[in-house]
């Protein structure tokens, strides 16, 4: 073994102690990263709360008591047995979103938050439900939510944690409850159908109705169209005749007929009514002098 002795022993130990010292120092500087905070601890006592950055670390009368994440957090609770206030016994799950908002509340407030947290929700959502009917917990989950979030973030105030919101996973009713469920909501869409189906043959009924009330209306218009048009042709063929039978009596009006050309008109009137159907033909007086006439006409000739 050799042993140094002399100035050459004590600079190799005084250059140990300045590695140890450098390494000690080196190793007292710790860097908080962000949305991180150090609780530190000076000689057992609560000393200060490290942010993000750089920070000296005394050896030995400081240290670090407990590292606290800032960042919101998300817990999924396992299913608890509830009961309702109708005597129903369900598994309920929940989810729970979190931030730490005190470092310091955090790390001395409870011992074990999280447990806490845990056994806090579960009675909370014990509370709630007893004071609710089957019913009602299934369609009240909104409800539910915000009366749990409002509880839980007042309970744990002193805990530095602030409660952001509160989710019903899962409501599992019994099996015999889930399949009467499922039994009424069968019945109540096959209830649906029939409704539907029934609305259907009823509007369809209805367009049938007033296609046919359509078509009658517009025959029936179109017939008084039609009977509309033939009156006012015959009108109008009546005053036509009416107005060449004016034209025509005005005619002979104005040639001022005498005696005889009445007379010839007349037989041609007779003629034309012989021919006819008529057994009975009443002569006016006024032609009983037709034969005189002829016969004159006739002496005359022979002249």
């Amino acid at each position: 073994m050799i042993f140094l002795a002399g100035p050459d022993a004590l600079l190799i130990v005084l250059l140990v102690v300045l590695l140890i010292v450098l390494i000690v120092v080196a190793s007292s500087f710790r860097i908080v990263p962000q949305a991180h905070a150090y609780v530190i601890e000076k000689l057992g006592a609560y000393s200060t709360t490290w942010g993000t950055g750089v920070h000296f670390l005394i050896p030995i009368i400081t240290r670090i008591s407990k590292k606290v994440i800032l960042k919101e957090q998300v817990v999924d609770w396992q299913p608890q047995a509830v009961i309702t206030k109708d005597n129903v016994t369900m598994q309920i799950d929940t989810v729970l979103f979190y931030t730490i908002t005190d470092p310091k509340a955090y790390t001395y407030g409870v011992d074990n938050p999280l447990l806490a947290l845990d056994k806090l929700t579960a009675t909370t959502l014990r509370n709630i439900i007893g004071d609710l009917e089957l019913d009602e917990t299934l369609t009240s989950r909104d409800w539910i939510n915000t009366k749990m979030r409002d509880i839980l973030d007042i309970a744990t105030d002193p805990w530095g944690i602030k409660v952001n919101r509160v989710e019903l996973k899962n409501i599992l009713p019994p099996k015999d409850i889930r399949d009467a469920m499922e039994k009424q909501m069968r019945a109540e869409r096959e209830r649906r159908e029939s409704i539907l189906r029934a609305e259907g043959v009823k509007q369809s009924q209805i367009l049938q109705a007033e296609g046919v009330k359509q078509s009658q209306i517009l025959q029936a218009e179109g017939e008084k169209e039609a009977a509309i048009l033939d009156a006012e042709g015959q009108a109008k063929a009546i005053i036509m005749v009416q107005e060449a039978t004016a034209r025509g009596l005005e005619m002979i009006k104005n040639i001022k007929p005498d005696q005889p050309l009445l007379t010839l008109k007349a037989y041609d009137a007779l003629m034309e009514m012989s021919k006819g159907q008529a057994t009975k033909i009443i002569i006016p007086s006024d032609i009983q002098g037709l034969a005189g006439l002829t016969t004159s006409i006739k002496e005359i000739i022979k002249d």
